[in-house]
Parts: C-alpha cells; sequence; structure tokens
C-alpha cells in the first residue's frame, strides 16, 4: 500500500469505547438469535396461507428481514473495523477519546460530555462524537484551557473545568 493509502487507513481508523462495542455485540447476538427466527418463522406461517402476492404479513416480514440482513451485515463489517479504546491515557490530565470533560460556556452553564465514537453518540447522555465540532476542539486540551468551538450557530468559547476517566 502506498503511503497515502497508509495515511488515509490511519485517518479513517474507528474507534469506539468498550461499552459502545459490547451495545453493538449486544444487538447484533439479538437480532441474529431472536428477531431474525421469530421473523423467519412469520414468515414461514405467511407464506403457508397461499398466495404471496396480496400477503401483507409475508411481504412485511421480507421486507422486516431484508433490515435485519442489512444491520446484521453493518455491525459485523463495523465490529470488525473498530479499534476498541478501553485504557486511560498515560496523560489522564489531558482530553483524549472516552474522556469525560465538564465544561462551562461563556454565560457559565456547565454541561458534561464524553467523548465517544459515531457509533455510540447520545445526546441525552451527552455523549459526543469524537468527529463533533465540540468533539474535536476538545482533544487534547487540559484542565482550564478555554477552547473556541466553530458551531453551525457561531464560534463559541468553552472552559475546561474537570477532565475524568472512569
Amino acid at each position: 500500500m502506498s503511503e497515502d493509502g497508509e495515511k488515509k487507513k490511519a485517518l479513517g481508523r474507528l474507534y469506539m469505547t468498550r461499552e459502545g462495542y459490547e451495545t453493538l455485540s449486544r444487538e447484533l447476538q439479538n437480532l441474529w438469535r431472536v428477531e431474525r427466527p421469530r421473523v423467519t418463522h412469520e414468515v414461514e406461517v405467511a407464506a403457508a396461507h397461499g398466495d404471496r402476492s396480496e400477503n401483507a404479513e409475508y411481504i412485511y416480514g421480507k421486507t422486516r428481514l431484508r433490515e435485519i440482513d442489512r444491520r446484521l451485515r453493518y455491525l459485523k463489517r463495523r465490529m470488525e473495523e473498530v479499534t476498541v479504546v478501553d485504557e486511560t491515557p498515560a496523560d489522564a490530565e489531558r482530553v483524549f477519546f472516552g474522556a469525560f470533560v465538564t465544561i462551562a460556556d461563556e454565560e457559565g452553564e456547565e454541561a458534561r460530555y464524553r467523548i465517544v465514537g459515531a457509533d455510540e453518540t447520545d445526546a441525552d447522555r451527552g455523549y459526543i462524537s469524537i468527529d463533533s465540532p465540540l468533539g474535536r476542539a476538545l482533544l487534547g486540551k487540559r484542565l482550564d484551557d478555554e477552547v473556541r468551538v466553530r458551531r453551525p450557530k457561531g464560534e463559541a468559547t468553552v472552559e475546561i473545568l474537570e477532565i475524568e476517566y472512569v
């Protein structure tokens, strides 16, 4: 592989926390062991009723099976591609992947976020992607650093109040 190909491969590496990887693994196992067999059985029962062209249960079941199979393929591929990060970095006083970061905005409003992979984002839990504007801006910064964040609604400055790895 060329040097440019190696650089693109390194830049395209996908990171995921152990928690996120286990969540994907549980979803894959549930789809494979529970959902797919259940839907396959429903399709078999619907097919036994005769004319498949006007059989809504059969048509829906086949569509659902394709969706399940597509998701299974995605999950298997994704789980092979990701690098699971579950160790505390050598310098735990800087923001790296997996960190919980408490920040304060210009008005003094505090928020706590965790820097995670794209498949793990969850606004309700404060899990933001490493690729988000805030996630990228926080990476490598230290406690008490003021960080400029370019957001769609304009630039903002936040201060890092706490960095924690769990």
